[in-house]
């Protein structure tokens, strides 16, 4: 290999590294697509947040855990990211940020949909 071609083999591999996945997937439940976390559990959106701010925190937070983003992660498509009140990072879709639920136990479990009436699915 000369070294142009280990040049643009080494800027290809670095851009590969760079890419960041999805912060979300489409997973299938009984409720039809959902969107879910790396580990197929289903996400949520929550109706009393607004402007791209979380509105849950503190006992709140520790029942519907934030997808939090790492330090450093960037929109892409519909995701972005929003600060919470600690400045912490946590993904948002269509502006929405998103929640897991502490009481889901598998990946395809909904059991936080409708909850208190202001608890959603996050849908694709």
């Amino acid at each position: 290999m000369n070294i142009r071609s280990f040049a643009i083999a080494a800027a290809a591999l670095l851009a590969a590294s760079a890419a960041v996945a999805a912060p979300a997937m489409t997973g299938q439940s009984a409720k039809g697509p959902v969107l879910t976390d790396a580990k197929g559990m289903t996400l949520y959106t929550f109706d009393k947040d607004a402007g791209g701010m979380s509105n849950c925190v503190d006992a709140c937070a520790q029942n519907w855990p934030p997808l939090m983003a790492a330090s450093g992660a960037m929109a892409e498509g519909d995701y972005s990211v929003i600060k919470r009140a600690d400045g912490s990072m946590q993904w948002a879709y269509k502006g929405k940020p998103l929640y897991l639920w502490s009481k889901d136990s598998k990946p395809g479990d909904t059991t936080g949909d409708g909850f208190k009436d202001i608890w959603h699915v996050a849908k694709p």
